[in-house]
């Protein structure tokens, strides 16, 4: 039965007593059991409006002088012959559960419990905690697990205690906890890190020496941990607003993690495409996409690995894939993100990789080797299985309404390659019909275009009826082939 309000008085009362008259040693013996009951008050709401200034102040010296006394045994628990650090961890346990529950959903206990000066000392006290070394019993992880759990009540919708625990905490107690063996200590301490952070602190990590470091262990938590919710929304709802943040945490992350970067901003984007976002999430989703699309080319010929067996798992040709991907999606996207089409060497890389992985083909049998077999293969689970669907598929959404670009696939003899993937590949689904799309994509009001095409018509590498199903009319006046669209209208997709 939870406890009357006059009792929250009484137990009250009784803690700031034990703070004046015991010596430290006495006050782990005599401090339990009030404590307790307050614990247990503080569950009810009307018990945790009766909490007064006082009881915060005296929390304050018992943390202090429970501080003092675990750091004795830092160095040396296995001194502890007479059960004192695991008292004193009890007690310490105890302690934060009160104050965690004091301060559920109450402002005015939150702001009781900065005004006090608490925030130093449990900060502290968890500062060492996980210094001690980890002995049998959970008396160890209940005194942290707590402690994590009294600061995200204490930051929760608060402001200045949100300031108060950045500016104590950040960066070492995150990069303690979110490092932690654990789990409850990693997952309260994303808690507390999610609850804090906003766009100001989300630039500390970049100004820190020890910033970037913090952000990518929330990228391992991530992939090390994927149920665990806050750590994606870190990265979903804060990492991903700071462009710059991104960019340092890629260069620093392996492949793997990399991949998981990719999966979470690839998440980001899709909501950044399907809903009306305001200026400063798009602006940042911008910036995202120029900085990927520079590691695409620096880094894409990579996928070239896949022309062997044995590299069929190859993280940094992976990385290729999903950088891919996310290109096309965004691509796809021409009112928000048709500054790709300017992106310097976009297209002419993606062009030449095309070019290189078709060849491979043609080399010898492998994943870009085209498959006339629709039939479930070896390759079918393949990670490149429709690459050069998707590279053709960029190619056509980068051309689209971009006389430019139209002109830079034609000059880098990108149009015959281009039809020469045609045909049904079962290593590339959809292929003909993304030949298709680009296709057309490229002839639209593009005489130039239009011209080669019916040279390659002329010399028989294109016939009339493959034209034909890509919506393109083959005419012959004064001798000459000339080329034209059955419908002016085409759109990127």
């Amino acid at each position: 039965m939870a406890a009357h309000s006059q009792s929250v008085s009484e137990f009250t009362a009784q803690v700031n007593d034990l703070t004046q008259s015991c010596q430290r040693k006495d006050l782990v013996l005599v401090a339990m059991a009030p404590i307790q009951s307050l614990t247990i008050a503080f569950r009810e709401e009307q018990n945790r409006e009766k909490a007064t200034q006082s009881l915060f102040e005296s929390f304050v010296h018992i943390l202090t002088r429970l501080l003092a006394e675990i750091e004795t045994f830092t160095d040396n628990p296995d001194s502890d012959k007479n059960g004192q650090l695991e008292a004193c961890l009890r007690l310490t346990a105890e302690c934060f559960r009160c104050l965690r529950n004091a301060c559920i959903q109450c402002g005015k206990n939150q702001s009781h419990g900065r005004n006090a000066g608490l925030t130093v000392p449990a900060i502290q006290i968890l500062h060492c905690l996980h210094r001690l070394r980890p002995f049998p019993g959970d008396t160890l992880p209940a005194a942290f697990r707590c402690g994590l759990q009294f600061l995200g009540n204490l930051v929760a919708g608060n402001e200045e205690s949100k300031h108060c625990v950045w500016k104590n905490a950040f960066p070492e107690l995150f990069l303690n906890y979110l490092n932690h063996s654990d789990k409850k200590a990693v997952t309260y301490c994303c808690m507390v890190l999610f609850t804090c952070l906003n766009a100001e602190r989300t630039a500390d990590l970049l100004s820190h020496t020890k910033g970037v470091e913090l952000a990518e262990s929330v990228i391992r938590i991530c992939r090390r941990e994927p149920e665990l919710d806050w750590a994606f929304l870190i990265v979903t709802g804060q990492f991903l607003k700071c462009p710059d943040l991104v960019a340092a945490m890629y260069t620093k992350l392996n492949n793997e993690e990399r991949i998981i970067l990719l999966d979470l901003i690839s998440a980001k984007l899709s909501e950044v495409l399907e809903s009306p976002a305001d200026n400063s999430e798009l602006t940042a989703a911008v910036r995202i996409m120029q900085f990927l699309a520079d590691c695409f080319q620096e880094n894409c010929m990579a996928v070239l690995k896949f022309t062997s067996a044995t590299n069929e798992e190859d993280e940094e040709a992976l990385v290729v894939i999903r950088l891919l991907d996310i290109l096309c999606e965004t691509t796809s996207n021409h009112e928000k993100f048709s500054y790709l089409q300017d992106s310097p060497g976009l297209i002419e890389i993606a062009v030449e990789l095309l070019y290189q992985t078709h060849l491979a083909g043609k080399q010898s049998r492998n994943i870009f080797s085209t498959s006339q077999s629709l039939s479930f293969t070896r390759h079918s689970t393949h990670p490149a299985v429709g690459f050069k669907a998707h590279l053709i598929h960029l190619i056509g959404n980068l051309c689209y309404n971009n006389n430019e670009n139209q002109d830079k696939v034609r000059k880098l003899d990108g149009i015959p390659l281009i039809l020469d993937n045609c045909s049904i590949d079962g290593n590339n689904p959809f292929v003909s019909q993304w030949a298709v799309f680009t296709i057309r994509i490229l002839t639209e009001q593009n005489m130039k275009n239009q011209e080669v095409i019916s040279q390659l018509v002329h010399q028989g590498v294109a016939d009339s009826a493959m034209l034909n199903n890509m919506g393109l009319q083959v005419e012959e006046r004064d001798g000459k082939l000339y080329v034209k669209t059955q419908s002016k209208s085409s759109t990127s997709s």
